[in-house]
């Protein structure tokens, strides 16, 4: 049984973090949409002023998966939040139990933070990870839908 560990990314991780970026954008049929370089993970996740963090779980002292999450803010709860940018253990170590335990230090990092939600996305199409956010208690939120403004649609609004 191998030794799964979840610590604190640092610079140092910014090569193995774009390498599961990709590996996620392959998983989800959109490699080609990943802009991200090492130089931009390095300013935007560890950089003084970002709100952004990320997690690096290990088996046997080895990368091989990340969370990156952020806090956010819920009106109504009157108090901040915690939102899953994403989640990624590469294929072969699958079923070692590391999704289930770096969500779990993201939950137990929520309540550290005084947060009244932990929150995330998953694509419709992805049976796998819904089944296994469900087996843990998450519950879909199918009455919200996202929206999204990006590249030329964001720019343009913006300047409008």
């Amino acid at each position: 049984m191998s030794t799964l560990s979840i610590r604190n990314a640092t610079p140092a991780d910014c090569k193995i973090i774009l390498e599961f970026i990709t590996e996620l954008a392959i998983y989800e049929k959109a490699e080609d949409q990943v802009v991200a370089t090492t130089e931009a993970i390095r300013k935007n996740l560890f950089d003084e002023s970002t709100t952004t963090k990320a997690v690096i779980c290990c088996s046997e002292c080895r990368p091989i998966g990340f969370a990156v999450y952020f806090l956010n803010f819920s009106t109504w709860l009157g108090k901040n939040g915690l939102y899953l940018e994403d989640l990624y253990i590469s294929p072969k170590y699958r079923g070692l139990g590391a999704g289930k335990k770096l969500l779990k230090h993201l939950a137990q990092t929520a309540l550290e933070n005084n947060c009244g939600r932990f929150e995330w996305n998953v694509l419709d199409w992805n049976e796998p990870a819904i089944k296994f956010y469900e087996s843990i208690g998450a519950k879909a939120q199918s009455e919200w839908v996202g929206y999204r403004l990006d590249g030329d649609s964001l720019l343009q609004f913006a300047k409008t």
